[in-house]
């Protein structure tokens, strides 16, 4: 599938054909940059893993360029490799609160740490409390998060893209290996 998004003022600056944009937090390489338009090749992989097959015209997308080495992070590490697909199935908005549950399926639960980090489209989030066995998690947002992405249009019943934060997975993965060893 081709895909063309309309970047905002200034942020397909210097972007060219071959470079990385996160895209609902999906890892795509850009075809071609003309003005504010890039386009993206996605591949089935892509769509069958991540909620891009969701995206219609006209929807808004959270869009952010590949992190330099030597530019400050200012948030949590991410490539851009999505895992899963969850589902919100909760939510609270009210005086300054906004509060999503998200499911998805139990065996991804093991990635899921409270007090850890998840992406969500692309969101660098930390996770509040979590339920392994139904799959459940929660994660608070603040005003910032909410006025800079498009998480405050999503709504019960709507589609996320988790990437886990690739240290844990590791370390899980290992750990899971390890104790299969010695048994």
């Amino acid at each position: 599938m081709r895909l063309t998004v309309t970047s905002p003022a200034d942020f397909s600056s210097g972007l060219s054909g071959g470079e990385s944009v996160a895209v609902d937090g999906v890892c795509l390489t850009v075809v071609s940059s003309e003005g504010d338009e890039l386009t993206f090749d996605v591949i089935q992989e892509s769509l069958t893993l991540t909620t891009l097959n969701e995206a219609e015209t006209g929807a808004e997308l959270n869009l952010e360029r590949s992190l330099k080495f030597g530019d400050e992070v200012g948030g949590h590490i991410l490539s851009g490799h999505i895992s899963c697909i969850s589902e919100i199935v909760g939510l609270v908005s009210d005086e300054g609160v906004h509060d999503l549950r998200l499911q998805v399926d139990a065996e991804w639960m093991r990635y899921i740490l409270e007090k850890g980090f998840i992406a969500i489209d692309g969101i660098s989030l930390t996770v509040g409390q979590t339920d392994s066995e139904i799959g459940t998690f929660d994660v608070h947002l603040i005003p910032e998060t909410l006025q800079r992405t498009t998480i405050l249009g999503k709504g019960v019943g709507d589609h996320l893209n988790i990437e886990f934060d690739s240290q844990t997975v590791a370390t899980v993965d290992t750990i899971e290996r390890m104790q299969g060893v010695n048994q």
